[in-house]
């Protein structure tokens, strides 16, 4: 009898722990909860920076201010390259690409989530003294700020996480906050994430899932190089990890397998000129690292995606965060103080 009583309970404690472990399955398998609050979009980007920096090992060069964002840190407290661990991006294109998320905007907007180590008090007065006008949402505060012709605007989430968009729809920005007030959930996020997600490696550093829209990229300043391998709409996954190398992998989804085919065969034509590039310094002495990054390109078709696969040595990538300074050229009037380059902003 004592038998029969138990096993109800021990039924619903296994129910329990399957719920529980399905759950903790679907959360590794969810993009990452940063990514999930943003909006619906046409591309989307992820880099985790505080794994970065502690895979760097503080070999990276110093960073240089320009005088505004030097007094944004000095105000803050905040330095993107320091106390910045995980930024989420989303990109809007205008409506007029091929039914974009943007809007009607002629240029492409964005969206982000950035997760770190903010100081709030420091941030939010800074945050009111700059904006031209505060919306109050749910209770949060939406600070509007002018820049460069646009508004972005700028929520502060949580003790360690802002949102800024400037699309020029405010409902975006509201709606991030919205997701933010819920408990995350491993069903959750844009559907275009959802859908190419699975497609990003296990331990991925960094991700970007983009449309490409070749014909209205054509003209676009940098993005018109995509037009070099698309001629169709597609979308590409691109992934970075360290596996005691760095992996880099790029995989182009085309409608059709003719159509992949097609841009396996461009990328293995510019492929080719890497190695002819490979070959003709290797007479003025290319270390091993180059040389096995050049080795390390392939271009594979298989069914319907063309997948471009690299691996960078970690030597290799010290050498350029080593060697770079090096490498500026030397200031046209030798007897004025060298000019630190402004730092490069994402503009809004």
């Amino acid at each position: 009898m004592r038998f029969r009583r138990s096993l109800p309970i021990v039924g619903a404690v296994l129910v329990v722990a399957a719920a529980v472990a399905l759950i903790v399955t679907l959360r590794k398998q969810a993009p990452p909860e940063a990514a999930r609050l943003l909006p619906g979009a046409d591309g989307f980007l992820y880099v985790e920076l505080d794994t970065i920096r502690e895979l760097s090992a503080a070999a990276l060069p110093p960073v240089s201010h320009d005088p505004e964002y030097q007094k944004f840190v000095d105000e803050t407290g905040f330095e993107f390259e320091r106390d910045l661990d995980k930024a989420a991006f989303a990109v809007h294109y205008p409506e007029s690409w091929g039914n974009g998320t943007g809007g009607s905007s002629s240029e492409p907007r964005f969206s982000e989530v950035f997760v770190g180590k903010f100081d709030s008090s420091r941030l939010t007065s800074y945050l009111r003294k700059t904006a031209s006008s505060v919306d109050t949402y749910r209770n949060f505060d939406i600070y509007n700020i002018p820049l460069e012709g646009r508004t972005a605007r700028v929520a502060v989430l949580s003790y360690d996480s802002v949102a800024v968009s400037n699309h020029p729809d405010p409902a975006v920005i509201r709606g991030i906050v919205d997701r933010s007030r819920k408990l995350a959930s491993p069903f959750g996020g844009p559907s275009l994430l959802r859908r190419f997600y699975h497609q990003v490696p296990l331990a991925s550093l960094a991700f970007a899932i983009l449309r490409i829209r070749p014909a209205e990229m054509n003209s676009r300043g940098s993005l018109a190089s995509w037009s070099l391998l698309f001629s169709k709409p597609a979308v590409v996954v691109v992934s970075a990890r360290t596996l005691r190398a760095l992996h880099l992998r790029a995989e182009a989804f085309a409608d059709d397998e003719p159509d992949a085919e097609a841009i396996a065969n461009k990328a293995n034509a510019y492929l080719s000129l890497f190695h002819a590039a490979e070959g003709s310094v290797s007479t003025h002495g290319t270390d091993s690292d180059v040389k096995a990054f050049f080795s390390s390109l392939k271009v594979e078709h298989s069914g319907e995606s063309a997948i471009l696969t690299a691996t960078v040595p970690l030597g290799l990538i010290g050498k350029v965060l080593t060697e770079a300074p090096a490498n500026e050229a030397a200031p046209a009037a030798p007897a004025q103080p060298p000019v630190n380059p402004p730092a490069k902003t994402q503009k809004h």
